[in-house]
């Protein structure tokens, strides 16, 4: 690894800076290539409206999901930097694959709006990240941005552009389509000798605290992230109030759900991390109708049983029945809540609230995005099984010391003499 993942990591990276200089341009350039001296009013006012929340987004991405596959009490270098690689380099290719697809590859303007679609781009490749955690090497890593990023915009090419459905906080098009593709991923490259629990797979209390922050900092910010890209105003507002009300009714089943189905009642920690933000992912697709708050309470409240249910059942399931080990649970997380995400969707058009789109188109997005996300993710596993890019072998899964400088008991101890007393 020491020479093949640093060659791809930078040649990766002067592509991008030529293809940034071929076709990006600022959103204040003219079309006859003289450079005005000042934006317009309406962009300006655009930007610092959507800044915030297009930082809110960063936190989740950057923190939120890193944080939350920290879990793994051997694995947290890994989470948290795989994490942070994966967003530096998604959300520059994100921004290229998506201008070129609307522009047909001529030059285009770089905005706030496409900074946020490059970052919800992202958030599929982290969701699909969670499914293979711990089981493939960053080279690996690389090359599933660059596949799963390609895929997924030639996926939301044709939802806005083709069925011209509505999906506001990507329930169908990120959530859905990440846990599919990350799935279809995990099962290309299943491990036969981890069909029981591998002696790297387990958390401890600090590891499961560190995860809980990130379910924290999810949870905070999830309503800007189903509402950056609404229609302001009126719309927008109740993509903020709706996620909120899905989230807290979520919190609520989900520990219920959670004592239920545990033994003597005990609370799961990888419920509470995991299930209590469901009710943002099921709540995306019709964040921004007219559903009253009790609506988006109803989907939060089943967004949450749905995931508790899947984490106690499902989850082992997929290990030991149909070949797919899902580290993180994305299925129960991303996956499910998705599909309930995108069939409430059609109850609500079909129920009249909202005339954006059709129950038919809703439907056919739905189908379309897991179907292209697990036909890219069969394809993308496939390519990631090649021996050439080094994935781990079984017996170093769910270790940071295979690809990490990581202090030893003695180096701590040692570097404690130099701390100030």
């Amino acid at each position: 690894m020491r020479f093949k993942f640093p060659l791809m990591a930078i040649g990766l990276e002067v592509a991008m800076i030529v293809l940034f200089g071929v076709f990006v341009q600022y959103e204040n350039v003219q079309n006859s290539g003289q450079p005005s001296n000042t934006s317009s009013p309406a962009v300006m006012n655009s930007f610092f409206r959507l800044y915030p929340l297009f930082q809110h987004v960063n936190v989740m991405i950057f923190v939120g999901f890193g944080f939350l596959m920290t879990f793994l009490k051997k694995y947290g270098f890994s989470s948290v930097g795989f994490n942070f690689f994966i967003a530096a380099l998604g959300l520059q290719w994100g921004t290229i694959i998506q201008g070129l697809l609307n522009d047909h590859g001529e030059k285009f303007h770089i905005s706030i709006h496409s900074l946020i679609s490059a970052d919800f781009s992202t958030t599929t490749v982290l969701v699909s990240f969670g499914a293979v955690l711990g089981k493939i090497s960053p080279i690996q890593v690389l090359i599933m941005t660059i596949l799963e990023i390609a895929v997924f915009n030639g996926n939301e090419y044709l939802f806005a552009e083709i069925f011209q459905a509505t999906d506001i906080g990507g329930s169908m098009v990120i959530h859905a389509f990440g846990a599919y593709f990350g799935l279809a991923v995990a099962g290309i490259l299943y491990r036969s000798n981890q069909i029981w629990e591998h002696h790297n797979k387990q958390s401890d209390i600090h590891s499961d605290l560190f995860a809980m922050i990130g379910t924290l900092f999810l949870w905070i910010f999830w309503p800007s992230f189903n509402s950056t890209l609404a229609v302001p105003e009126e719309k927008q507002n109740r993509a903020i109030i709706n996620t909120y009300f899905s989230l807290a009714a979520c919190v609520l089943t989900s520990y219920a759900f959670s004592s239920l189905v545990e033994r003597r009642g005990k609370l799961s920690m990888a419920h509470i991390q995991n299930a209590t933000l469901a009710g943002g992912v099921a709540v995306g697709t019709c964040a921004d109708m007219e559903i009253n708050p009790y609506g988006s309470m109803i989907i939060g409240s089943i967004a949450g049983i749905v995931s508790v249910i899947g984490f106690k059942f499902l989850t082992p399931f997929f290990a030991t029945t149909l070949r797919i080990q899902d580290t993180c649970g994305v299925h129960n997380l991303h996956g499910l809540p998705g599909i309930v995400g995108g069939l409430a969707s059609i109850v609500v058009i079909a129920m009249g609230a909202s005339d954006v789109s059709t129950t038919a188109m809703q439907a056919a997005t739905l189908v379309t995005s897991i179907g292209t996300a697990v036909a890219g993710g069969l394809i993308t596993g496939l390519i990631l099984k090649l021996p050439i890019w080094e994935q781990p072998p079984d017996e170093d899964c769910y270790d940071d010391c295979i690809y990490w400088e990581v202090p030893t008991v003695d180096d701590s101890l040692s570097l404690s003499r130099f701390q100030p007393m």
